[in-house]
């Protein structure tokens, strides 16, 4: 197809990261090899990518930079203003979009990030251009059977986040961001659902996340695990909703007198778990290893047999596609993103009806993958998955093939 011009809105966008801003500046950096790319991002993301920019330039790649104005940012401190700064900084940003369009002249728009479908995009609001919003995510829910184990804090998180959902698609604007989409791309069937719902004309179910090929590269070159006691690994932050209690009680559960549990990350809800680890009688075996730089989890990932992931509601799930590139099978429950990702050929999903059957299922894929033949016939398989459908080489020629649909009904509307 032609060289288009592409907008591309990316409030969290920034080189070496993973999450929402490897999100951004993944897509931005590899739609740039095929077309000509502007990225509407915020400014405290400049640094990083100028950086990157003048170590590696990227022709047809341009930034455009925004923020609310100092008197109306003062207050945005940590996480807790994140999404309100977010919801404003769309809406202050459709006068620059409509501006960039005059003098540039796009032939499609595309929302990256935030990966959230229950706000607005300032791209919306650009009339008579193609405008592609996602992918997004969110829609997925725990069950209702998971909550109570979650705690306090989890219990309040959940039902927080069902709330703000609820209050999120009765918003007329958000009503219009789905309306106004010629594509909507969600990361789940979950969230497909609630799209249409909100009446998006035209839905498809495609992850947001991927690999870059010299990240695919580097894990697949990661030794398989040596000898001694089955070691499974998880890591991410220590939130209730991540599901690291399931996890912890599975592997007590299982009987193996033998294996550990190793656990990267840090998060308020670590000294709930650990006291969980101490009451289940497996504290000796469970290490909480705390945050880690990048070559120390790749150290333990080649180490480890197998990655537990059992999360109640990612959108996403990167280090599910990071273990499969290593060659390692994935035990996670058969929700959101990771429930996509794994297949049997790559993993195990476990049904989580609820948390007693959720943490026998667990344990019984634990028992099955101490036998180290049983990890082994997984390396091939799970590698392939990576290239064939999680590279960004991958995921960007999906969105080529969305975009020539886009142009070629444009030009078919008279006039």
């Amino acid at each position: 197809m032609r060289r288009l011009r592409v907008l591309l809105s990316a409030y969290a966008c920034e080189p070496g990261k993973g999450s929402e801003p490897g999100v951004g500046w993944n897509l931005a950096r590899h739609l740039a090899e095929h077309h000509e790319v502007w990225v509407l991002t915020r400014t405290n993301n400049r640094p990083a990518i100028e950086a990157e920019l003048a170590r590696n330039p990227v022709p047809g790649l341009h930034f455009v930079y925004h923020d609310l104005p100092p008197w109306a940012r003062f207050w945005k401190r940590g996480q807790r203003a994140v999404q309100l700064y977010y919801y404003l900084w769309q809406i202050s940003a459709i006068p620059l979009v409509r501006r960039l369009h005059r003098e540039v002249g796009f032939d499609v728009l595309q929302h990256a990030t935030f990966v959230k479908y229950w706000a607005p995009s300032a791209l919306a609001f650009l009339k008579g251009v193609p405008f592609v919003w996602g992918p997004v995510g969110g829609g997925e829910s725990a069950p209702l059977s998971l909550w109570p184990p979650l705690g306090l804090r989890g219990f309040l998180y959940e039902v927080a986040r069902t709330l703000a959902r609820f209050l999120g698609e009765l918003d007329p604007l958000v009503r219009l961001t789905a309306r106004r989409a010629a594509l909507a791309l969600a990361t789940t069937p979950e969230t497909a659902a609630r799209l249409a719902r909100l009446g998006a004309r035209r839905v498809e179910v495609m992850s947001q996340v991927a690999l870059p090929r010299e990240e695919i590269e580097a894990l697949g070159k990661l030794p398989p695990p040596g000898p001694g006691p089955v070691r499974f690994l998880s890591f991410g932050r220590l939130l209730a909703w991540k599901g690291f209690h399931l996890g912890i009680t599975a592997f007590a559960k299982s009987g193996l007198k033998d294996a550990e549990y190793w656990i990267v990350g840090d998060g308020p809800e670590r000294r709930r778990l650990q006291a969980l680890a101490r009451r289940l009688g497996v504290a000796e075996r469970v290490h909480f290893l705390g945050h880690l730089p990048r070559e120390e989890v790749l150290r333990l990932l080649a180490q480890a047999h197998a990655l537990v992931h059992p999360s109640l509601h990612d959108s996403g799930g990167w280090v599910c596609l990071e273990a499969m590139a290593a060659g390692r099978p994935v035990i996670c429950l058969d929700l959101g993103g990771p429930g996509v990702q794994v297949t049997e050929e790559t993993g195990f999903k476990v049904a989580p009806e609820t948390p007693a059957r959720a943490v026998e299922g667990l344990a019984r894929v634990m028992r099955a993958l101490a036998d180290p033949l049983e990890v082994q016939r997984f390396r091939k398989a799970t590698r392939e998955r990576v290239w064939d459908e999680f590279s960004w080489a991958k995921r960007v020629e999906q969105i080529n093939m969305f975009y020539a649909i886009l142009e070629d009904q444009s030009r078919a509307i008279p006039g």
